[in-house]
């Protein structure tokens, strides 16, 4: 499945001068405008999108906003867009950043024959734009961010739905081989019951983080169940119960 475009952190240091903002800042979600525009570019499949075609030992698109110019380049196994130079356009000249682009990508091909053998028959020589391990090390920690806003998506959806019709609504979670079930009831002594259903293969650290997100429940009070309260568990089922706050339910079906 592709990924959103995102920034090398190499291009958001040196070329936009843009501090590292904290891992659970997700990097395609950048206040910035060149990354916002690569972005939306490469979110849309039916984009035109312009090749940088002086680079000719890999392909790079250009991007353009106001005076940011941008090179990027897409993963073939990821789909991932990566925002691999920038610059700024100087006044009078249109494509300034991409002619020095491509100086740099020759001289370093010069640099590269000149103690390299075999050398390389490209006029240019641009892979170090590349995402690097570090880049890898960066996604990989922002996981944590995307499941816990995925299940906190799904959670709110399944706890509105099952509100509006006192029945159990359930859901996949995106990359564990896992779903939830909710039960949402509201009595007449204003309390909110809530009871959720977890079935598949689900580590107790996931089980964790899914009670706590919950919304308007105590991470403390949660109570294992031997049923759902319409029905019998199934092979595999984990139920567990607990009260919401009618306040917080009733602003998620005004959300």
């Amino acid at each position: 499945m592709a990924h959103r475009a995102r920034p090398t952190l190499r291009c958001l240091r040196e070329d936009l001068k843009f501090p590292i903002p904290p891992v659970n800042e997700p990097l395609d979600e950048l206040d910035h405008t060149l990354v916002a525009k690569t972005v939306r570019l490469f979110g849309d499949p039916n984009s035109a999108r312009e090749r940088i075609r002086a680079i000719d030992d890999q392909i790079l698109f250009k991007v353009k906003v106001q005076r940011w110019r941008g090179a990027v380049w897409v993963d073939a196994s990821s789909q991932t867009p990566w925002l691999v130079a920038a610059g700024l356009r100087e006044d009078g000249s249109a494509d300034d950043f991409y002619e020095a682009l491509v100086s740099r990508a020759r001289d370093d091909r010069t640099r590269y024959n000149a103690k390299s053998n075999p050398p390389l028959t490209t006029d240019t020589h641009s892979i170090g734009l590349r995402p690097s391990r570090d880049d890898d090390d960066r996604w990989a920690a922002e996981a944590a961010v995307r499941l816990i806003r995925h299940i906190q998506s799904v959670l709110n959806d399944l706890v509105r739905a099952s509100l509006l019709d006192g029945e159990e609504h359930t859901a996949t979670l995106t990359g564990a081989d896992a779903a939830v079930g909710m039960l949402v009831r509201a009595d007449q002594g204003h309390e909110t019951y809530v009871a959720v259903r977890i079935t598949g293969s689900v580590p107790r650290e996931l089980l964790a983080v899914v009670l706590a997100r919950v919304p308007g429940c105590d991470r403390d009070g949660w109570y294992p169940e031997t049923s759902m309260p319409t029905r019998v568990l199934a092979s595999g089922e984990q139920v567990w119960s607990n009260l919401m706050d009618p306040s917080i339910a009733a602003a998620l079906l005004d959300d």
